[in-house]
C-alpha cells in the first residue's frame, strides 16, 4: 500500500469482524514499526500483545466491572487539559456529535451514549488488541515517541490491509489490565489498541481533519 494512502485510510474503526490476526502477520507489523523513530534511539515503548483467550479473559474482567457499575481506576496519567481551550474544545465536541450521530445516538441520551462507549472494553469485537506501557520516569519527548511508535504501528497495519483504533479508555481500567498481563510496577499504561479487520456493517463516522491553514504556517519567500 502506498504511504499517502495508508495515511489517508487510516482511522479508528470501531467495529471489527472475529476473523483471527495471524501471529506472523503481527510480529511482522511490530517488527516493522520497532523502526519508528526515537530520542537518542533510547525506544521507551514496552509493548504487550493479546490474542485468543488471555484477551477473552481481559474482555470478560473488563466486562464485569462495566456491568456492576464499579468505579473507573484512579488516573495515572492527564489524558486532556481540565480547561480545553477554544478551537481544541471544539474539535472534541464535534467529535462527539459525529462519532455519537452515526450511531443515531442524540446528545440527550446519555444512557445509550455510555452503552456505545462500552463497547471498549470488548475492543469493539477485534480479535487481537495491543496494550502499550512506558517507565513511569519517563519526560514528555519519551511520550511523544510512544505516539510515534503507535502511528507507526497504525500505518503498517493499514500496509497488512488491517485496522486499529487506539484506546486511552483503557488507562481507566489499568488495574484489570494489569491482572491479566502482570507488567513490572515500573511501567505505566498509556494506551490499547483493538486490531484486526473492519466489520463494514458497523455504523461509523469517518472524522474530518482541520484545514491545513489552521494547523501550519508557511515561513518562505512567497514563490
Amino acid at each position: 500500500m502506498d504511504v499517502y494512502e495508508a495515511a489517508r485510510s487510516r482511522r479508528a474503526v470501531r467495529g471489527f469482524t472475529d476473523r483471527p490476526v495471524p501471529r506472523e502477520t503481527l510480529e511482522r507489523v511490530l517488527s516493522a514499526a520497532a523502526w519508528a523513530p526515537s530520542g537518542s534511539n533510547i525506544q521507551p515503548w514496552h509493548a504487550y500483545v493479546l490474542t485468543g483467550g488471555p484477551l477473552a479473559e481481559l474482555k470478560e474482567r473488563a466486562g464485569e466491572r462495566v456491568a456492576t457499575g464499579d468505579a473507573w481506576d484512579e488516573p495515572e496519567y492527564e489524558m486532556y487539559p481540565p480547561e480545553l481551550k477554544s478551537r481544541y474544545r471544539e474539535r472534541r465536541s464535534a467529535f462527539g456529535e459525529q462519532r455519537y450521530g452515526a450511531l443515531g445516538i442524540p446528545r440527550e441520551d446519555i444512557e445509550a451514549r455510555q452503552r456505545a462507549a462500552a463497547a471498549n472494553w470488548d475492543c469493539f469485537g477485534a480479535p487481537a488488541a495491543l496494550f502499550c506501557y512506558l517507565h513511569r520516569d519517563m519526560g514528555g519527548p519519551q511520550w511523544s515517541d510512544v505516539g510515534m511508535y503507535l502511528q507507526t504501528v497504525m500505518l503498517v497495519l493499514r500496509a497488512e490491509g488491517l485496522h486499529s483504533c487506539t484506546q486511552m479508555a483503557w488507562a481507566k481500567y489499568h488495574k484489570t489490565v494489569a491482572e491479566v498481563l502482570s507488567p513490572p510496577d515500573e511501567l505505566i499504561l498509556f494506551a490499547g489498541m483493538a486490531i484486526g479487520f473492519e466489520d463494514v456493517a458497523v455504523a461509523d463516522a469517518r472524522i474530518g481533519r482541520a484545514p491545513l491553514d489552521e494547523t501550519v504556517t508557511f515561513v518562505d519567500d512567497g514563490l
